[in-house]
C-alpha cells in the first residue's frame, strides 16, 4: 500500500509565498520609478534627499520666472547703487551677499517702494513689527484736520438761528519710514539674518524664520528633531522632506497649515534658485534674458502665468482638431488608456465624448507618456493611501474624466493660455468628487510630489476637477512608464 505524500513544511511555505505574490501581482507596479517620492520618503538615502532637494531648487524656476517682472528685477538688483549697498551690508554682517539679494529679489523684485497688501513694506518687505525690532525708524506723527459745518437751530423766540460748528478730526502722518530706504533697510535685514543664523545654528533656517516667522520655527524645529534619523541634519529640507500623510504626521500637519498660509515651507528653496538666477545674470545676461521669455505667460505677457502647463503647451502642440485627427493618431502619436480599475488603480467615465461608439473610443486615447503620467500617479497614490491607512476607507480607483479631445468640440482654451490643452493629447483630467477624504488628501500629496521635482503640472478647474500634464523633460520617462504597463497588460 502506497502513502499519501506529505507536503513538506517548505514546500507550504512556497506555496504561501506564491498565494501572496499572485496577490500582489494583482496590482500593476511599474519597472521605472521616481526616488523618494510618497510612501519612500521615509526610507530615503542621503544621496537621495540631497537629489530631491537640488530638484525641488530647480523647480522653482516657474514660481520665479514666471513673473512678469523677473526681467526688470534682476536689473535692479544688479544695478551698482544696490550691489554697493549689498556688498556691505554682507561685509558688515557676515551674512551672505548672494541671499541677501536673493531675498531682496523675491521679496520686491528690487523695489524701495514696494508695498503688500498684507502690511510689510519696502525693499525687504518688513513688517512694522519687525523693522522696528530691527532698528528701523518709523515715525508717525497726529495732525488734525479741521472742518466746517452749519447747524441751525431755532432759540427762544422761534427764530431760526445757524451757526457755524468747527470740528477737528486728528489722522496720521509717516514722516520717517527707512523700510523705504534701501541704505538703512538691506542693512538691517542683514544684521537680522545673522541674528537668526546664530540663534537657529543654520543659515536656512534663518531664512525661513525670515519669512514664516521665529514662532514658525520655535513650533517646528522640535518635531524635525524627532523625525529625522540620528545621522541626518537638523535642516529646512529634512523638515520638509521628513513629512508625509503616512509618516511624522504631526509635522505634515504643521507644515500643511504653513503652506496654505504662505507657502514658508518653501522658501528656502525659492532662495537658493534666486541666488542662481542671479548669478546667471550677471555672469550670462542673454541666457537669463531666454530663460524668462521661455516662462512668459504667451497668451497674458503682462500677468504672471497661472500654472505650469501654461508654459509647457505651446500652440505647436495643438494637434487635434476632429476625429480624423484622432484616428490618424490612433496607436502611433495616441494610445488606448487601460480598463483594469483594480489592476491600475483608476478607472473611467468619459462624459463629454460622441454617442457613437467608435468615435467614442478614439476619446479614450492620449500620448503615451500621458496615459504613464495617470499609470504612475495611480500607483503612488495607492501606495501612500494603503501605507496611511485612513480610517474606515477603502481605496477607489482614480476617476478619469477626459482624455484627449478636439477642437471641433468647441473646447475653450485653458484660462490663461491661448489654447485647448486637452487638443494636445498631453493632459488628462482627474475627478476627486467621489473619493474619500484619507485617499483625497494622499492623491493631493503626491501631485505636490511630483509638481515639487518637475516632472508634472496640475491645476484645480472647477469644483473637484483636476487638469495634469507631465513636463516635456518627463514625458521619455513616463513613456517608459507606459511601456512597463502596456507588458503588464499583454
Amino acid at each position: 500500500m502506497r502513502l499519501k505524500r506529505i507536503p513538506s513544511i517548505a514546500a507550504i511555505l512556497v506555496l504561501i509565498l506564491a498565494s501572496a505574490g499572485a496577490s500582489f501581482d494583482e496590482r500593476f507596479t511599474p519597472e521605472h520609478r521616481l526616488s523618494g517620492i510618497g510612501v519612500d520618503r521615509a526610507d530615503m538615502s542621503t544621496l537621495v534627499r540631497e537629489a530631491r532637494t537640488q530638484r525641488m531648487i530647480d523647480s522653482q524656476t516657474f514660481i520665479i520666472m514666471r513673473e512678469p517682472e523677473a526681467l526688470e528685477g534682476a536689473e535692479r538688483i544688479c544695478s551698482p547703487k544696490l550691489q554697493k549697498i549689498f556688498k556691505s551690508a554682507a561685509a558688515q554682517s557676515g551674512f551672505p551677499e548672494s541671499t541677501l539679494e536673493a531675498i531682496s529679489y523675491l521679496e520686491s523684485f528690487g523695489k524701495p517702494t514696494a508695498q503688500s497688501p498684507a502690511g510689510p513694506v519696502g525693499i525687504m518687505q518688513f513688517s512694522e513689527a519687525t523693522g522696528r525690532a530691527a532698528g528701523l525708524k518709523i515715525i508717525r506723527v497726529t495732525r488734525y484736520r479741521t472742518s466746517v459745518t452749519r447747524q441751525t437751530r431755532v432759540n427762544k423766540r422761534r427764530k431760526s438761528i445757524t451757526r457755524k460748528i468747527r470740528t477737528r478730526t486728528p489722522y496720521t502722518v509717516t514722516v520717517r519710514d527707512e523700510r523705504l530706504k534701501p541704505e538703512r533697510a538691506i542693512p538691517a535685514a542683514a544684521n537680522y539674518l545673522a541674528r537668526l543664523a546664530n540663534r537657529y545654528g543654520r543659515q536656512d533656517w534663518a531664512v525661513f524664520a525670515y519669512h514664516c516667522g521665529e514662532g514658525c520655527v520655535a513650533e517646528l524645529q522640535p518635531l524635525v528633531e524627532k523625525a529625522v534619523k540620528y545621522d541626518e541634519p537638523v535642516s529646512v529640507a529634512s523638515m520638509f522632506f521628513a513629512a508625509s500623510p503616512a509618516h511624522n504626521r504631526e509635522l505634515y500637519e504643521a507644515l500643511q497649515f504653513h503652506m496654505q498660509r504662505d507657502y514658508s515651507p518653501t522658501y528656502w528653496f525659492r532662495v537658493t534658485r534666486a541666488e542662481q538666477l542671479l548669478k546667471m545674470y550677471k555672469s550670462d545676461p542673454s541666457e537669463f534674458k531666454q530663460l524668462w521669455a521661455d516662462y512668459r505667460n504667451d497668451a497674458s505677457p503682462q500677468h504672471r502665468a497661472d500654472h505650469r502647463l501654461v508654459v509647457w503647451l505651446k500652440g505647436s502642440d495643438l494637434l487635434y482638431r476632429s476625429c480624423e485627427d484622432l484616428r490618424r493618431a490612433e496607436g502611433k502619436e495616441l494610445v488606448r488608456v487601460f480598463n483594469k480599475p483594480d489592476f491600475y488603480g483608476f478607472t473611467f467615465a468619459l462624459g463629454d465624448a460622441p454617442s457613437d461608439p467608435s468615435d467614442r473610443q478614439l476619446y479614450q486615447q492620449a500620448s503615451p507618456s500621458t496615459i504613464g503620467t495617470l499609470v504612475y500617479i495611480s500607483y503612488e497614490t495607492r501606495r501612500l493611501f494603503e501605507a496611511a491607512r485612513p480610517h474606515d476607507e477603502k481605496y477607489v480607483p482614480l476617476q478619469v474624466t477626459e482624455l484627449v479631445s478636439t477642437t471641433d468640440r468647441q473646447e475653450r482654451p485653458e484660462p490663461g493660455s491661448s489654447i485647448a490643452v486637452h487638443c494636445t493629447g498631453q493632459v488628462f483630467d482627474l475627478s476627486t468628487a467621489d473619493l474619500p477624504a484619507g485617499e483625497r488628501e494622499c492623491l493631493n500629496f503626491i501631485l505636490d510630489e511630483m509638481g515639487w521635482d518637475g516632472y508634472l503640472g496640475f491645476i484645480q478647474e472647477n469644483g473637484d476637477t483636476i487638469h495634469i500634464g507631465c513636463s516635456p523633460s518627463a514625458r521619455d520617462f513616463f513613456s517608459q512608464v507606459y511601456q512597463d504597463a502596456l507588458a503588464a497588460n499583454s
